[in-house]
């Protein structure tokens, strides 16, 4: 289906065009084999497996927490939770859904259990475009499949639940099968997207790693941070500071923005308030610019994804990594959240409240 995306037409692939039916069709004499039970494997393997596909995991022991968990969720060991180098000689496709460090430290292991015909499934396109880095360059003999849902493992479970499916975006980078096409949108369709649209290895992870450390993540943690700290700074309480900063945003703005576009969601806010943003985003979008084109250049030339595999590497990083979000929700202004979340009515109240409010957004100036 070709789609009008602000002015350029793209091609997405739908439910109704690739049905549930269709992708249990391609992937009839399959064995799916998740490697990692961390962030996207939980969400994905379940998906799958709730839609009736034929899916193991393939999980170290050494992360009893992971291993743990995927017992909790319903998976057998000796039968459908196996350690890696199993789950690897089990599957004909094999998702790689350990973190992007992780996959080059076992790709070796992963390489040796391939087989004519079998498939390489990633959910990120960092150790293919990255491999003078990762090491990961596969072999001949298998398809190289993409499907990169657009969120967490998270929101690709509570999305799926809810009926809604999340968007991914698809690639093949090699097709020694002559499916590798229809293998890939059977499993975007399997793991419960909402819609697919094409890419490319490369594309997706410019696209991805700009992403997280800009608009999605990085950025706009650190708006929030300097806007909190300038309230605070003219003598405004925490949870003024905060209410203005962060909890406006999530709890109303961006939902309306969600609904019909950044533009109805400045016709559904006061005067003041249009006025004012439409006024001081050409300055901001000039204050930021440079910081952006410098991020791409650094995610284009590898600096970004050498950062990432030192870092990540380390045999200490679960601990300095947990120091340094220690840091981040010990700060003022998320302790300040954590008690503002606390007052938020309960699921019944709130969605009372939800169906008498209407969806005007905010009215004061």
């Amino acid at each position: 289906m070709l789609i009008n995306f602000g002015g350029e037409k793209e091609e997405v692939i739908t439910r109704k065009e690739f049905p549930m039916a269709k992708a249990k069709k391609v992937m009839k004499d399959e064995v799916i084999a998740v490697i990692g039970y961390g962030v996207q494997g939980p969400a994905q393997s379940l998906n799958m497996r709730d839609n009736g596909f034929n899916v193991i995991i393939g999980q170290s022991k050494a992360f009893k927490k992971d291993w743990d968990r995927a017992v909790k969720d319903g998976w057998v060991p000796g039968k459908t939770l196996f350690g890696i180098e199993e789950a690897c000689a089990r599957g004909s496709i094999i998702q790689m859904l350990v973190s992007d460090a992780a996959q080059k430290a076992i790709w070796p292991t992963v390489k040796k259990y391939l087989c004519p015909g079998d498939a390489l499934y990633f959910s990120h396109g960092f150790s293919i475009v990255y491999n003078d880095q990762t090491k990961v360059i596969p072999p001949e003999f298998v398809d190289v499949l993409l499907v990169a849902p657009k969120g967490s493992g998270t929101s690709v479970r509570r999305n799926f639940l809810s009926g809604a499916g999340i968007n991914s975006s698809f690639a093949v980078a090699q097709d020694f099968t002559g499916r590798a096409y229809e293998r890939t949108l059977a499993l975007g369709i399997a793991i419960g997207s909402g819609f697919l649209f094409p890419t490319t290895f490369e594309n997706e992870v410019f696209s991805d790693l700009t992403g997280e450390r800009g608009v999605l993540m990085g950025a706009l943690a650190g708006i929030m941070e300097a806007q909190y700290d300038v309230l605070r700074a003219n003598g405004h309480s925490p949870s003024e500071a905060f209410n203005e900063t962060v909890e406006e945003l999530t709890q109303s703005l961006i939902r309306l923005v969600d609904e019909n576009g950044m533009d109805w969601m400045y016709m559904n806010c006061s005067a003041t308030a249009q006025r004012g943003a439409l006024d001081w985003k050409p300055r901001f979008k000039k204050a930021v610019m440079p910081v952006f084109r410098e991020l791409y250049k650094r995610v284009k030339n590898g600096d970004e994804t050498r950062r990432v595999l030192k870092a990540t590497g380390a045999k200490n990083y679960r601990e300095l990594l947990q120091k340094e979000l220690n840091v981040l929700g010990n700060s003022e202004m998320w302790q300040a959240g954590k008690a503002c979340r606390a007052l938020r009515p309960k699921e019944p109240e709130a969605k009372r409240i939800k169906s008498t409010v209407g969806t005007k957004g905010r009215s004061s100036n």
